[in-house]
């Protein structure tokens, strides 16, 4: 898909990749709706690339339709639905409330099913859009030291081959980003034990945004951040025993390197 004179919303756009992608897909002409709680954030942003800023709680479904709403009454259909926002708060079974497993469900998994819910049809009906979905490579294979977020980015990385499968033939293209480690607000401290340790080779915003719009421009499924997520793909698919044990080790290894700190 051409960006130009699309329509596209991108969510969680005030900072990190939502910003940068939003930077990107204005460059190519895209008519860039900058979305996020953050409404002054949003609104920075939209004025520095020529955009609209909505302030929307993306895990809250009326807010969704409502801004969804919005911008086909100012801009029309929407052509290209990026949903990037994302938190990453959250431990292990034991540690973790209740009430924050369900807050980052409804952000990190529901927001998507909202967004969608409120494109879809149109989309089908004009039989072309393009759906995005920041998952993670969490999402894929796991991550140390945060169940809450490695489930629900596997329940998004699921929601986006669904959505490719069955409605790749109604005109309808899906990707899904996920990335490694990136410089941005979520990734925190990169003297971390896991930005340190497992968060692999650590991107800017910027390149992750000029991979995403290659992708749309390619109309291609799978955006990785970097080779070396292909390969952990690959062994983990090849020999999962020992995938299992590398994993293991590296647990070992990142408990040991926060103890020391």
């Amino acid at each position: 898909m051409e960006l130009k004179d699309k329509v596209a919303v991108i969510t969680g756009a005030a900072s990190g990749i939502g910003k940068a992608t939003a930077q990107a897909m204005a460059r190519l002409g895209a008519q860039v709706v900058v979305v996020d709680l953050n409404e002054s954030g949003a609104q920075t942003v939209a004025e520095e690339i020529g955009g609209l800023a909505i302030g929307c709680d993306v895990g809250n479904e009326e807010s969704v339709n409502a801004m969804v709403a919005e911008v086909e009454g100012k801009l029309g259909p929407v052509d290209v639905l990026f949903n990037n926002a994302g938190v990453a708060t959250g431990g292990g079974p034991l540690n973790t409330p209740i009430d924050v497993w369900q807050s980052q469900w409804e952000i990190n998994v529901m927001a998507h099913v909202y967004a969608v819910r409120a494109v879809l049809p149109s989309m089908l009906e004009r039989e072309s859009g393009y759906i995005l979905h920041t998952a993670s490579m969490a999402g894929i294979l796991t991550t140390h030291g945060n169940l809450t977020y490695a489930a629900t980015k596997h329940a998004v990385v699921g929601i986006a081959e669904w959505l490719s499968i069955t409605y790749h033939d109604k005109g309808i293209r899906v990707s899904c980003l996920a990335p490694l480690g990136v410089r941005t607000p979520m990734l925190g401290d990169t003297d971390s034990a896991f930005a340190s340790q497992a968060a692999g080779p650590i991107k800017e915003p910027e390149d992750v945004a000029q991979m995403v719009v290659d992708a749309i421009a390619e109309e291609r499924f799978l955006i990785l951040t970097d080779e070396i997520a292909q390969t952990w793909m690959d062994r983990k698919n090849t020999d999962l025993e020992r995938w299992f044990g590398g994993m293991r080790r590296l647990q070992v290894k990142m408990d040991e390197y926060a103890n020391k700190k």
